[in-house]
């Protein structure tokens, strides 16, 4: 007699549907990332539609570049919609194939060099080293904080949870979009949806600086300093988006 079960899928069924070996599957299912929906009576796994989205999420994650422990702190935290998390995934990936570009660059750079020179200068190696490493690497930043605002910001990134900073990401790059939309609409910067997206933006900065004066002064001295920021850091958003809601700021004070 069969063990199968109709609408249901097991875990050789599973892998061939999406693209997985088996072997990813049980290790998933140890781990508490995916566990099977049901079991058979012989105790097979079975894998149902759904699970599809769950096992999307685990890769994606993976891709994005955390450890399976990381992915399992996000996937028990607090739950997204689907929607929600795509975007959120479709932001990160976004953001790494930008440094990837960066990375690729500064390869064809030092390449072209060699064509043409026979050898590549150290500052163009070094470059390589600078972009590649950049992503992960903002200890120059620190310079710009007082010790106790360091302190502070280590405090606070013990609670800087993957999930927290992935969000983080994608809010800042919805935010810039609606910014360079309105902007491109000629929106006034005294009109309401200026004013919503300047509270959008302050709102985000204290998701970082926690509301500390302290940690607040740091982040300004380093945005005042972009002439020094090393070459291969892109600033996260354009000095035209920073303006615009300045000029909402300044509005609203004038107002209050």
């Amino acid at each position: 007699m069969s063990d199968k079960v109709a609408g249901w899928y097991r875990a050789s069924e599973f892998a061939e549907l999406t693209g997985v070996t088996v072997r990813a599957l049980h290790h998933y299912d140890r781990l508490g990332l995916l566990r099977p929906t049901r079991r058979t009576r012989a105790g097979y796994r079975l894998y149902a539609d759904r699970d599809v989205a769950r096992l999307e999420q685990i890769v994606a994650l993976k891709f994005i570049g955390l450890s399976l422990k990381e992915i399992k702190t996000v996937l028990e935290g607090e739950a997204l919609d689907l929607a929600t998390t795509l975007r959120l995934q479709r932001e990160i990936i976004s953001r790494k194939r930008g440094h990837l570009n960066r990375a690729i660059a500064a390869i064809e750079r030092a390449e072209r060099m060699i064509g043409a020179q026979g050898e590549a200068p150290l500052d163009a190696f070094k470059q390589i080293i600078e972009v590649i490493n950049m992503e992960n690497d903002t200890n120059w930043m620190m310079q710009y904080y007082s010790e106790a605002a360091r302190k502070k910001i280590e405090e606070r990134a013990k609670d800087w949870t993957p999930e927290k900073q992935a969000k983080a990401q994608a809010d800042w790059a919805a935010l810039f979009k609606d910014v360079e939309a309105a902007m491109a609409e000629g929106v006034d910067p005294a009109s309401e949806r200026a004013q919503q997206l300047a509270t959008r933006w302050d709102d985000l900065i204290r998701g970082f600086t926690g509301g500390d004066p302290e940690v607040m002064a740091g982040l300004k001295r380093l945005y005042a300093d972009q002439a020094n920021w090393p070459t291969t850091f892109e600033q996260p958003f354009r000095n035209d988006h920073a303006a615009f809601v300045n000029q909402a700021r300044a509005h609203r004070q004038k107002e209050s």
